[in-house]
């Protein structure tokens, strides 16, 4: 099953990808209109055969925001959309990309992917 992973934010979406047991980082999309974003996701869904949505879900006014999000991109697409708890994964995908070594400037360009890289990640050990 090819799982899509969303770590949601105000102006841009940490984007990974799974088949099988090991989450990937795709890319991060910025955006200023929900829409086009929504539309954004529906291509790679359609391109890549997503079969299930996870979205990431943190505490507070976030929290809710990643929860509205879901139920209302659960509305516009024909495939399953859960959420599950993203608490921490940024700041555990800075502290793994310092780690692997990689860049500043490589590491903020994909700070949010690495983030729902993460929380997919911990969805599929779940």
């Amino acid at each position: 099953m090819k799982i899509l992973g969303i770590d949601y934010g105000r102006s841009k979406m940490g984007i990974a990808i799974a088949e099988g047991s090991l989450a990937e980082p795709m890319k991060v999309i910025r955006y200023k209109d929900t829409e086009v974003l929504s539309e954004d996701i529906k291509k790679i869904i359609e391109k890549e055969g997503i079969e299930k949505v996870v979205v990431g879900v943190s505490e507070g006014l976030m929290g809710e925001e990643s929860k509205n999000f879901s139920l209302n991109f659960g509305k516009i697409i024909d495939i399953p959309v859960e959420t599950f708890d993203e608490t921490l994964s940024t700041q555990d995908a800075q502290a793994l990309s310092r780690e692997a070594g990689i860049g500043p400037k490589r590491r903020h360009q994909m700070e949010d992917a690495f983030a729902a890289t993460i929380m997919l990640q911990n969805y599929l050990d779940h």
